[in-house]
Formats: structure tokens, C-alpha cells, sequence
């Protein structure tokens, strides 16, 4: 059967509308079209995201984007034979946004509408581009989340750990907040530990107890009580004392020593991992927090010790993307998975 599913991803701050072709006959599949509208600029004068300005912004883009995605796909929307959104988790007024869309252009051109779950989209993207093994262990990082999946197959998964406080992806806004860097953190800091080396000037705590599950919070306040007592931070002013050159060689070993401790962490997760689940074929890794070059590297090299294939979404499929809902959608519609319009998020 040959299928072309549009999938519509409003869970948080990126607008994002994809074409996705599944042929089945002729073995067919792939993206078509991966369209998204960014709103870094809107929310990074405030620090981080308003959920109020993110709903308003999705619903000004988000049928210009799905415009795009069509032409760009060269396909009409009455050619659509699936509609596919996010229904959770995320923030309520974004994610409404698109549920309300998807279910109106269900509604109105007489098409099956699947809702879907936005962390198994990240679970699953990896494999739009990569032909991953199963059982496998996905790691998923980014500014909402940070977990562990157990996948077994094409929709076969269990959430094996979660944070249970911040996320990765978190920890680094908050760091880059506190120490004068802009929103969002995470490329700036990977900008900056490389110019220090990637070394590990402040060793910063990498938690403990034998668990599967994550907590970012601890980091955030091991470097603020770390910089207090170096004297580099007033913590009842709230602010950076350093300026200048003195304050980039800090933020530089700051942020080196956060992207180092970051890793570590990973890495142990996975070990116990492999340790629980020592049957598995490879490690994926996806979320925001996956476009960072040097967690991939070290990733990597930690995968070969342990003789196990990894995989990773190119950067357009890191991010909130349409691309991995239509995917996720695409297995779910094989196996007649379908919801009704009474979908709520």
C-alpha cells in the first residue's frame, strides 16, 4: 500500500510539518519534505519559553509551514492519505495548536488522523535514515526530556529510565543563564568547552546510586555553589562578578566541565543499561541534545568499547520535527493503529 502521511509537531516552540511516503509495493519510503518554523528569537529575550507566546506563534505559522511542506513535497493535501500530530507530552496551548489543525483537516478532507506520542517520535528517528538492529537502547536528550528507551520493535518499547527532575538539555540553559550566556545553551556550549580543549577543570558531581534514571537538577547547583566559593558569583545578587576576557576563560572552563560531566553521565546510564539488557544490538541517540558533535564522538568511541552499532538522526531530525511524527505514524497506520476525531491532547 503506498501512503502519504503529513505530520504536524506543535509539542513545544518549533512549528514543524512534514511529508512522509510509505510504499509498500515498491519498498518506497522516506521523507518528502521536512518544514519547520523556529521561534529561538521570539523566547530568547526572556531566557527561555513563554508558553503563551508559543501557542500565539503556532497558530500565526503553522498553515504557512504546512503549505511549505506540500510544495516542497510536490503533493496536493488532497493527495494526504493520513493526518499524524502530536498529542502529547508538551506544553498545552502549543500542543492544541496542532491537534486542532490536524483534526480539522481530517475532518474536512475525510482522512484517518493518528495521534502521537512525541517521545516516541525522538525514540524513533534514528531509523529514518539508519537501518538500527532490534532490540536496541535509545538514549534521548533534549530541553524537555532525558530518557532511556528499551525498543523492540516497530512501536515494542518501554521507557526504561527518565529524569526525574530537569533534563539535559535543561541543565545547559540554566547553566548558560546563570553565567551570562544567551538562550539556548546547549550550542554555545558545546562552542565554547571546545575552545577550552574539552577538558575537566571543575569536576562537577555525576550523581550516585546504581539507577537508570537521570537528575540534571544537582549540576545547576554544583556550579553556582562551585562559583560562590571561587568568588566569580554573588548568589544574593544573582549575578556573574567577571567581565571581559576573565569572564570568557571562566564560561570556557564552565562549560567544558559541564559538557564533560554531561557525557560521563550518558555513558554510566548506558552502562547499566547494557548491564540490565545485555542482549541488545546498539545504542541510538536522539533529541536536541544530539546535534552536539562532541556527546556523538564520545557516544561513539563508548559504543566500540562495548562492541555495539550507533546511530543518530541527521540535525534536521534532532530537533521537533515533523518528519519523525509522520515516521512513528507511518509503522502505526501499517499495523491499522487509527484514532478518532474525540483525540485529545
Amino acid at each position: 500500500m503506498n501512503r502519504l502521511i503529513l505530520g504536524i509537531e506543535s509539542s513545544c516552540d518549533e512549528t514543524a510539518v512534514a511529508v512522509y511516503r510509505a510504499d509498500v509495493e515498491r519498498g518506497e519510503f522516506g521523507v518528502k519534505s521536512n518544514e519547520l518554523h523556529s521561534q529561538i528569537t521570539l523566547h530568547q529575550q526572556f531566557g527561555g519559553v513563554v508558553p503563551e507566546l508559543a501557542s500565539r506563534s503556532h497558530l500565526e505559522k503553522i498553515n504557512m509551514v504546512m503549505t511549505q511542506a506540500l510544495h516542497k513535497a510536490n503533493v496536493s493535501l488532497s493527495e494526504i492519505d493520513v493526518i499524524a500530530v502530536t498529542t502529547h507530552p508538551g506544553l498545552p496551548g502549543s500542543l492544541l495548536i496542532g491537534l486542532c489543525f490536524a483534526k480539522s483537516l481530517a475532518y474536512a478532507l475525510n482522512k484517518p488522523i493518528i495521534g502521537i506520542n512525541h517521545l516516541e517520535g525522538h525514540a524513533f528517528s534514528p531509523m529514518i535514515e539508519n537501518n538500527v538492529p532490534f532490540p536496541h537502547i535509545c538514549l534521548t536528550a533534549s530541553g524537555g526530556h532525558t530518557a532511556l528507551f528499551l525498543i523492540k520493535g516497530f512501536g515494542d518499547y518501554e521507557i526504561i529510565g527518565q529524569t526525574v527532575d530537569d533534563a539535559a538539555g535543561e541543565a545547559f540553559d540554566k547553566v548558560a543563564k546563570v553565567v551570562g550566556l544567551p538562550y539556548p545553551g546547549g550550542p554555545v556550549i558545546e562552542k565554547l568547552a571546545r575552545e577550552a580543549e574539552f577538558k575537566d577543570y571543575y569536576t562537577y558531581t555525576r550523581g550516585s546510586g546504581k539507577t537508570l534514571d537521570f537528575s540534571f537538577s544537582g549540576i545547576k547547583t554544583a556550579v553556582l555553589y562551585d562559583m560562590v566559593k571561587r568568588g566569580v558569583y554573588d548568589l544574593h545578587k544573582k549575578k556573574f562578578l567577571l567581565s571581559g576576557d576573565a569572564a570568557h576563560e571562566e564560561q570556557k572552563k564552565i562549560a567544558s566541565s559541564l559538557l564533560v560531566c554531561i557525557s560521563d553521565i550518558f555513558k554510566k546510564k548506558l552502562a547499566y543499561a547494557l548491564e540490565a539488557y545485555p542482549h541488545i544490538q546498539a545504542i541510538t541517540f536522539a533529541g536536541g541534545v544530539a546535534c552536539n558533535k562532541y556527546l556523538k564522538v564520545e557516544l561513539q568511541q563508548w559504543a566500540d568499547q562495548h562492541h555495539l552499532h550507533f546511530f543518530y538522526p541527521s540535525p534536521q531530525y534532532c530537533t521537533d520535527n515533523g518528519a519523525m511524527i509522520a515516521y512513528v505514524a507511518s509503522y502505526k497506520a501499517a499495523q491499522g493503529v487509527f484514532d478518532t476525531l474525540n483525540i485529545d491532547i
